[in-house]
């Protein structure tokens, strides 16, 4: 059995290996530029055409690709994202490029209130899968250091405990989140006193002091960049028409389109200086058919999604979404895992309900009757519930499991929990 395991693992690596090979110089350019911001996109074609005398800018076209597929756009998206601001501050560190891939993973893997939920093992598996990098559960560890070093205080944090360690709290305090934990939980602030030989200004102060740190730093974070009112600038453009319509363009923002210049001779001929000339002109004509080709991938990846959430484009209703897998736009594409990955890592869709990055139409899901249901839809009922209970007397997981099961959603007790937790609620003690 391990020698066929072996034979497999070894035929599955050589195919990859091969498949490799096989790629074209412009498939790897085109793979290249796709991963690309806007910002880096455009400065790359500023790049090229400086290096390149036989490249020349065209008229800036503002959006390309518009295909019908059935959208009105709102306001233009005008704060910074989470996921960008946090990434700027990648540049304090020395990091190899390996490390920066490894650390954007754990940023685009935080949750809500600026967590990780996801255990270590899960995501040194994602990025094996879905990245090709063979990271260790020790290396992703030592960069989530990393990253709760960064602002705001507590984020990267896998819990509540750690999260307010993090934030440095008084040496008392530490001491409270240390050693009386479950006394802290559980508001059990005279135990606390008596284990700790407080008095009562000292707890009066300590509770205070709590005041003022934050469980949520991701929601705190958001917050500031609102006020901010700093600029995300869409990779597509969804708009609705009167009829319902969805129409779909890439904006190009301030990229300058290219061609490859009809007007330059010097390539007849053999020579040297003949040879010079058509090598210039060959790699020209390779960028500008790698930008064609980012630009299809582009739009081939965004409509399959707009395919399969239809739904949620023609209403703006979260619960609409469906569950949707890389997998899935990979399969429907015909495209590599890897370059559905690209297109969805760090890009944005306007749409008439606001601003999202693509991988936030990405999601697991549960089964309800036979069928996949959206995480986001076990969730929305979720919250729902926890919102229309009698406060003075909060349910309990056990209970919340008990209702969505009524519900239809086969979900088990640890599993409310940790959607309950990611949605921000507290446990039942601690609701009331």
């Amino acid at each position: 059995m391990s020698q066929k395991l072996t034979l497999t693992q070894t035929q599955t690596q050589r195919q990859t290996q091969e498949q490799r090979l096989w790629l074209t110089p412009q498939q790897l350019l085109a793979a290249k530029l796709t991963s690309l911001s806007l910002d880096e996109l455009r400065e790359r074609v500023e790049t090229e055409c400086i290096e390149n005398p036989w490249l020349e800018k065209r008229r800036t076209v503002k959006s390309q690709g518009r295909s019908s597929l059935s959208y009105d756009v709102g306001e233009r998206g005008d704060t910074q994202s989470f996921y960008d601001s946090l990434t700027e501050q990648m540049g304090e560190y020395e990091l190899t490029d390996e490390e920066r891939e490894i650390l954007e993973y754990l940023i685009g893997s935080l949750d809500g209130n600026g967590f990780i939920s996801k255990p270590m093992h899960q995501i040194v598996d994602e990025l094996e899968i879905y990245h090709s990098i063979p990271a260790t559960e020790q290396e992703v560890t030592r960069l989530l250091g990393v990253l709760q070093q960064f602002d705001p205080p507590g984020i990267g944090a896998r819990n509540l405990k750690e999260c307010l360690l993090l934030q440095h709290p008084s040496g008392k305090l530490r001491t409270v989140f240390e050693s009386c934990w479950d006394d802290f939980t559980n508001k059990r602030w005279d135990r606390i006193q008596e284990r700790m030989h407080l008095t009562d200004s000292e707890v009066e102060h300590l509770r205070r002091e709590v005041q003022r740190l934050n469980p949520r730093p991701g929601g705190n974070l958001n917050d500031v960049m609102d006020r901010q009112m700093q600029t995300i600038k869409p990779d597509f453009i969804v708009e609705i028409d009167e009829d319902g319509m969805i129409h779909l363009s890439l904006n190009q923002g301030d990229v300058p389109s290219v061609k490859v210049s009809e007007e330059l001779p010097g390539e007849e001929g053999e020579g040297e200086s003949a040879a010079f000339v058509r090598s210039y002109r060959e790699k020209g004509q390779l960028f500008v058919d790698a930008l064609a080709q980012r630009r299809d991938t582009m739009l081939s990846v965004m409509k399959t999604i707009i395919r399969i959430q239809k739904p949620f484009f023609l209403e703006g209703d979260e619960a609409l979404l469906r569950p949707m897998r890389l997998e899935d736009v990979a399969e429907k594409t015909g495209l590599d895992l890897s370059t559905v990955s690209r297109v969805t890592s760090s890009k944005y869709v306007e749409t008439p309900y606001g601003m999202y990055p693509l991988k936030w139409f990405f999601s697991g899901s549960s089964i309800q009757d036979g069928e996949e249901v959206s995480v986001r839809k076990v969730k929305q009922a979720l919250q729902a519930l926890i919102e229309a209970e009698d406060k003075s007397a909060p349910l309990s997981d056990d209970r919340l499991c008990g209702l969505l099961q009524q519900q239809g959603y086969e979900i088990a007790r640890r599993t409310v929990a940790k959607y309950r937790e990611a949605l921000g609620f507290p446990p039942a003690r601690l609701r009331r």
